[in-house]
């Protein structure tokens, strides 16, 4: 029997559909097939669906793009560093009297408290989590979700206990925890400080694959993670792991796990965006490699200031200019140079993209303007920072730990508030044999070796 690939309804199908067309692709000869597709899914016969799904998802592989795509979006590196804005710099900049030990912890520690935080919610939508907020008194959000909730809120909003389950979102309330539980945001964090500490700045894609066949469980993969894991299995190389039946080829997964090369390159963002896209090319295409790229460049940046504008657009310095991230990053830019509120800038968000659909939820792009939106009216307050990421819903753990670890780096670990650091008590659990149980301090310290060689 064949291993599915995609579950047994329409979203996988209904993704592929967005995702072609947003990546420009004439689908008008597949419409047909697709729609009998979508007819069949749920239907009892579950090795026959499977069956027609690869079959169309082989057909859609090389469909060609529509003649008024407005977009350059290339996944090749070469191609990607000649599609940037022009004048982007290959320089370092200065770092003089920058303390980076202090700068990594912080980064780390932000990342980890931005994920704790976003954790328990990571799967409620808007009219859940405002509400949920406001009937306690607590909105805007402002500290972490406590299990400690009311029966007839419990009922209101549907929350189940935690109690009556084991390794859920759930269980990531913060008087549930006493360290940062195990989460797919970190796990690749550290999976990539050991997959640098193995083979070096001259690492490629097949080693990160070959990296998670060894020390990461399929099951602790999602989305196109997963998917490029399967692809790993049946022995395809980069970048076919990334294409191959891959709806989720822009999705969020790749700038989850792109920090760990902004800390060990600060003041080179063209190194860390390089090195993000080796990681990112894995599993991901075009957007899915620029979320990566984008976030590796502000964090390389993050060591030289403190102006969430001047970190975002050196970010954008090395993504192509014509894509579409870069587009709805620069319309973030605009609303706040426009003056409008944080409340606007959500709602903004929210017209843009619906949370509902399993796509824009995931997608790279959604996420990556509320991890700016973040950044800029939060200004460069912490707990500000983290909390506006994940007020504004989608994919919360993942927005609230990268915004809290560029404002971390930023900030520096000595100015975290401890009411966020406290709680983590220093230690960060991982499914990594042999690291699952980590120091976070000591983590930085491991990071800042690695920063020190590459240097």
């Amino acid at each position: 029997m064949n291993i599915p690939f995609i579950s047994a309804d329409q979203s996988g199908l209904e993704t592929e559909r967005r995702q072609l067309q947003d990546e420009g692709r004439d689908i008008s000869a597949t419409e047909a097939e697709l729609e009998s597709l979508l007819s069949a899914a749920g239907l009892p016969d579950e090795e026959e669906f499977q069956d027609l799904a690869r079959r169309f998802f082989d057909s859609t592989a090389d469909l060609p793009l529509r003649r008024d795509y407005a977009y350059e979006e290339p996944s090749d590196l070469e191609a990607i560093l000649d599609a940037r804005p022009p004048g982007s710099p290959e320089s370092s900049f200065a770092l003089h009297g920058v303390h980076i030990p202090d700068k990594i912890h912080g980064a780390l520690l932000g990342r980890c408290c931005g994920c704790l935080l976003g954790k328990p919610v990571e799967n409620w939508r808007s009219p859940k989590m405002w509400g949920y907020l406001k009937d306690l008194d607590r909105f805007p959000l402002s500290d972490y979700f406590t299990a400690a909730i009311p029966a007839d809120l419990r009922r209101k909003y549907g929350i189940k206990d935690p109690v009556e389950f084991g390794y859920l979102p759930d269980n990531h309330f913060i008087d549930r925890v006493g360290c940062m539980r195990e989460d797919d945001d970190t796990n690749y964090t550290v999976a990539a400080l050991l997959i640098l500490r193995r083979w070096g700045k001259d690492f490629t894609s097949a080693n990160v694959g070959e990296f998670w066949l060894e020390n990461l469980p399929l099951i602790h993969t999602c989305s196109a993670e997963r998917i490029a894991y399967k692809n790993l299995l049946m022995m395809k190389d980069p970048p076919e792991t990334a294409t191959f039946r891959n709806p989720y080829r822009e999705g969020i997964g790749a700038q989850i796990r792109a920090d760990a090369y902004g800390y060990v390159s600060p003041g080179k963002p063209q190194r860390a965006a390089e090195w993000a896209w080796r990681d990112a090319r894995l599993s991901h295409v075009k957007n899915g490699l620029y979320g990566a790229m984008w976030v590796a460049a502000m964090l390389a940046d993050a060591y030289s200031t403190d102006d969430p504008r001047e970190i975002i657009r050196c970010g954008l310095q090395e993504i192509p200019a014509r894509c579409r991230l870069a587009e709805g990053i620069q319309k973030v830019l605009a609303w706040n140079a426009e003056g409008i509120d944080y409340r606007e800038a959500i709602l903004r968000i929210h017209r843009l993209w619906d949370e509902n659909s399993p796509y824009d939820w995931g997608h790279t792009i959604s996420n990556a303007q509320i991890v700016a939106m973040a950044l800029l009216w939060g200004r460069m307050d912490f707990e500000k920072s983290i909390c506006r990421a994940v007020e504004a819903c989608f994919d919360t753990d993942c927005n609230g730990a990268t915004v809290g670890s560029i404002v971390g780096l930023c900030l520096g670990a000595r100015s975290i508030p401890a009411k966020w650091a406290s709680p983590l008590k220093d230690r960060l659990e991982t499914c990594i044999p042999g690291f699952q149980s980590l120091s976070i301090s000591q983590l930085a310290r491991d990071f800042f070796t690695l920063c020190e060689e590459f240097m």
